[in-house]
């Protein structure tokens, strides 16, 4: 009888593991925000104000277009590692364009933009045409890119009337128009937050209410049956490393208007968040799958919990173990929800 019960109890999920693992899945990074927010709220009373969480915000808006990105490449099945190294040649390309060539703005807007159509172009070619794994196509890309944009630099970060190697000083200067992109305000709000929130609401509904959207969750569920169902699954996958690619130039463009200077290396520590909160996304209100919004909130716990740390005086070179822990938790309960679903099955 007791064996019945048990069963039964399985069957239909009541048991008290199974609802634990089902809450963690769908409300765990809801409850570990409400719980960092709380936390750091109780510890100093400079968290909870608009100037610290306008400062989180032009940070979460950075890693969010570059996780976006991300989202996009995981909707397919793929995965994209050159985010980071895209985002940097983007951010000292847009700083080079101002300052050493002094172009006007809208080519500055534009370029980097096509620089990331470019990586993402390469990257579809490496993975759909040679057939090289993601990870892999992806991981040399990022180091070919990398290598590219200190090339171009001569390892130097590019700013306002910096000397040139050649001699003299740089012609250009970031314009006010430009910076106000990363620094200014609209409605009460920072311009970033703006772009941000734009843009994730766009990928939302193009993830969600479009064919497009339905088509590219098909091919990263199966790939097989979705091109028995006519789908041309190298098109919709060398699309999405393409959006990918822009998205990651656009976080360079807005990293360079928020900071003032063409910074090396600066998505490099960024790409680990981008990734982290994908992941912690996935979770999100029980999802199950990369998505646009979750990939907002994903953003905001690690962007948070980076910033209460930070208030806390706590060490930056112990930064990369928090967002390993938060990562490494957030793929233990999606993939211990994911087992326990398909064992059921």
């Amino acid at each position: 009888m007791q064996a019945v019960e048990k069963k039964s109890a399985v069957k239909t999920g009541s048991s008290p593991k199974e609802k634990a693992i089902q809450f963690l899945f769908k409300y765990g990074a809801i409850a570990l925000l409400a719980i960092i927010i709380f936390y750091f709220s109780t510890v100093s009373d400079a968290f909870l104000t608009y100037g610290n969480f306008s400062d989180i915000m032009r940070s979460i808006s950075i890693v969010t277009l570059l996780a976006l990105g991300v989202t996009f490449t995981l909707v397919v099945d793929g995965f994209d590692l050159s985010v980071g190294s895209t985002m940097s040649l983007s951010t000292v390309v847009t700083a080079s364009l101002m300052v050493w060539y002094d172009m006007p703005l809208w080519l500055v807007l534009l370029l980097p933009l096509l620089i990331g159509v470019l990586a993402g172009a390469v990257n579809s070619f490496l993975i759909v045409v040679l057939g090289i794994p993601d990870l892999l196509a992806t991981l040399s890309m990022m180091y070919i890119v990398a290598g590219l944009h200190r090339t171009y630099t001569e390892g130097y970060s590019i700013y306002n009337n910096m000397p040139l190697t050649s001699g003299g000083t740089a012609p250009g200067q970031l314009s006010e128009a430009f910076l106000w992109i990363g620094q200014g305000q609209m409605l009460g709000l920072p311009v970033p937050v703006w772009i941000m929130v734009i843009l994730v609401l766009v990928s939302y509904l193009i993830l969600n209410h479009t064919r497009w959207g339905r088509v590219l969750y098909m091919t990263g569920g199966n790939a097989e049956a979705a091109t028995l169902s006519g789908v041309n699954v190298k098109k919709v996958k060398f699309t999405a490393y393409v959006v990918s690619g822009i998205f990651a130039s656009m976080a360079g463009i807005l990293f360079t208007a928020r900071v003032g200077s063409g910074q090396i290396d600066a998505g490099a520590p960024l790409m680990m968040e981008a990734v982290a909160a994908v992941f912690v996304g996935y979770s999100v209100l029980g999802a199950g799958k990369p998505n646009a919004l979750g990939t907002f909130f994903g953003a905001a716990v690690i962007g948070i919990l980076l910033n209460g740390l930070t208030i806390l005086n706590l060490p930056y070179y112990a930064f990369d173990i928090i967002k390993g822990g938060v990562l490494v938790a957030a793929l233990a309960v999606t993939y211990v929800y994911a087992k326990k679903k398909f064992s059921k099955s």
